[in-house]
């Protein structure tokens, strides 16, 4: 069952409601504790690479997984319209009472066709929503038919080759693990509660451009960051 604990921290967090450190934890990383107030930063405590998907956004902005609602307040404030999403009920009422003024609890893949944005966003790791390699042509197909003929998506991610031990030659030791080292499974716990575990999923540069490719996308390779992650630009 889905417990909404992210959610659950981002309100109490708004509400003041004793707020406390989300514990997240990967199968192949050791639990973390991450403060919820990262969800409320403003655009000058933001990444480079949010920063400037941002600045890139333009005309009708559909905000995928928007969490606590700082991106689309950013932009909203800037005079764009903008539609913010989310699976997290929690969340979308979060936004609400923040301010922002287009909201609703959606899963991407159950958005109508009908509706075409300029921009769409994913951020903040947006290719976690994707959750497995083999999910890819899905979303992409779907993110497709949400596009104007010149519109863009602007998604980040991480390539976490990284984070995996190099053996003698120079190679990295990969355990055995799905279908590719970007996919990971999140634990997270929250004021003693646990969430069941969910998929994320962290694609290097090249395979999402190889995804893209295939769905008749142009994958562009806007910003890259200080800690193997990049922003792109996707359009038709």
């Amino acid at each position: 069952m889905f417990k909404d604990l992210f959610g659950k921290a981002m309100l109490d967090y708004v509400q003041n409601n004793q707020p406390e450190n989300l514990i997240t934890e990967t199968n192949i990383s050791e639990a973390d504790e991450m403060d919820v107030s990262y969800f409320f930063r403003s655009f000058k405590d933001m990444p480079k690479l949010e920063q400037k998907a941002l600045k890139l956004a333009k005309g009708n902005i559909l905000d995928v997984g928007c969490g606590a609602g700082s991106h689309a307040l950013y932009l909203q404030e800037k005079g764009l319209n903008v539609l913010a999403i989310d699976i997290s009920a929690n969340a979308v009422e979060t936004c609400k009472i923040r301010g922002v003024e287009k909201t609703m609890q959606i899963d991407i893949l159950q958005v109508d066709d009908s509706e075409k944005f300029n921009t769409i966003l994913l951020l903040m790791n947006g290719t976690g929503i994707f959750g497995r390699l083999k999910n890819i042509d899905q979303y992409l197909s779907k993110l497709k038919t949400l596009l104007t003929d010149n519109g863009q998506i602007l998604i980040d991610s991480s390539d976490i080759i990284y984070m995996f031990d190099e053996d003698d030659d120079g190679g990295k030791w990969i355990p055995i693990y799905g279908d590719y080292y970007g996919e990971l499974t999140f634990n997270v716990s929250y004021k003693g509660d646990k969430e069941e575990p969910f998929n994320w999923l962290y694609l290097d540069f090249n395979t999402l451009q190889n995804a893209c490719i295939a769905q008749n996308l142009k994958c562009e390779l806007v910003l890259e960051g200080s800690n193997f992650d990049y922003l792109a630009r996707i359009t038709k």
